[in-house]
């Protein structure tokens, strides 16, 4: 009990320079979280891709659509329980700024793909109903403040034209990890629109959905479709959920590595910080040290209280950072609105923050410590600090 007591009285003894050190763990350690919940946030489509569904695109580019007669030739593959599409519709709500994902689906088939969206009975069932109902994301309506009923106009750029689509369903993620700033509608009334004006474009989806029997057989189910088209005007490329996904971070991979290596370089700083601070505190108590070394106390006692005081500090600054987190990251997710369609600090953030506060604080205790624990006594006890 006397050792924490020390410890306590040692930590409170420079207390302008203790509480600096406690805000400079804390901003470093809020500023780790954040960058690291940035990149988990860029692999939150990966990490919730699921494993029993692929993504069937055109060989060529993404941006080459496919006849929508290849579903039925899909479905025929062994190992496919069943086949949707979608195409990517782009379009501007009000101005460029507001930016989500919006896709043309096949209404019949598409939800049953993705049972991680949960929806009303009614509101599904009056969505089917009508060609120009919209099924939006919780976190779309919230962003946007749509309601059941209302109309979002949309200026179309890949499709030209002004567009309205009705509200019609709501629907919320399964679990935090489900994306619910998507908007979605019916394929079938953009193609019947196309293929009034543009007969060349109509009859033409993005990509193809195949749900799979087993998820074990991916990759023979993959080649097994690539195979059916190869050689045709548009051959195909088949891809886990996951894999699919993971090309379009691929793409930003340099951005990601930089926040990564900007969130340890914060980590660093804090530690050379901590470290300086603690090596201070070592020096001006040299006196002291070898006092208690000559009261009979063990070097490894000395070691201890240095370790200990760096802990109690180290501690207090990383829980508030990790505190901080918490409403920070929710702050920010709101002010981003549907960039980061899941912004949620993981627990493998929260591990992390942890972990960097005890290195941190580790660290910056062990040369001061080392030093202390290698004065003679009669050294020491000459030392003026």
């Amino acid at each position: 009990m006397y050792l924490l007591k020390l410890i306590l009285a040692n930590s409170l003894r420079h207390k302008l320079r203790s509480a600096l050190t406690v805000i400079g763990l804390l901003v470093a350690i809020l500023a780790f979280g954040l960058l690291q919940t940035v990149v988990g946030a860029w692999y939150a489509g990966v990490d919730a891709a699921s494993a029993s569904r692929l993504i069937t695109r055109n060989a060529i580019s993404l941006v080459f659509p496919m006849p929508q007669t290849y579903r039925d030739k899909i479905r025929r593959v062994d190992g496919v329980a069943a086949v949707s599409y979608a195409n990517w519709f782009g379009g501007v709500y009000q101005e460029p700024k507001n930016f989500f994902p919006k896709f043309a689906v096949d209404h019949e088939s598409y939800f049953a793909l993705y049972p991680e969206y949960v929806l009303k009975p009614e509101e599904f069932a009056a969505f089917k109903r009508e060609r120009k109902a919209a099924v939006i994301g919780r976190k779309l309506a919230q962003e946007y403040g749509f309601k059941l009923g209302d109309i979002i106009p949309i200026k179309g750029d890949i499709y030209p034209g002004q567009w309205e689509f009705v509200v019609r369903a709501i629907y919320d993620g399964k679990d935090a990890k489900v994306d619910t700033s998507q908007m979605l509608f019916h394929w079938d009334y953009i193609n019947e629109t196309v293929r009034r004006a543009l007969p060349r474009r109509a009859n033409q989806v993005g990509i193809f959905l195949v749900q799979l029997k087993n998820p074990n057989d991916a990759a023979a189910v993959s080649l097994a479709i690539d195979k059916t088209f190869k050689n045709s005007l548009a051959e195909t490329l088949s891809e886990t959920e996951k894999a699919f996904q993971l090309g379009f971070v691929k793409q930003t991979e340099a951005i990601v590595i930089a926040i990564r290596i900007v969130s340890f370089v914060v980590i660093f700083i804090i530690m050379a910080v901590m470290a300086n601070t603690m090596a201070m505190t070592a020096r001006e108590r040299i006196a002291e040290y070898a006092t208690l070394k000559a009261l009979g106390f063990g070097p490894g006692f000395v070691a201890l209280l240095i370790f200990g005081e760096s802990l109690a500090i180290g501690a207090l600054g990383a829980g508030l950072g990790i505190a901080a987190t918490f409403p920070v990251a929710a702050w920010f997710a709101a002010k981003i609105g549907t960039l980061f369609p899941i912004f949620e600090v993981s627990r493998d953030t929260l591990l992390m923050q942890i972990a960097a506060g005890l290195v941190v604080a580790s660290v910056a205790a062990l040369l001061p410590a080392r030093r202390a624990t290698a004065v003679k006594i009669v050294d020491g006890l000459r030392h003026v600090g």
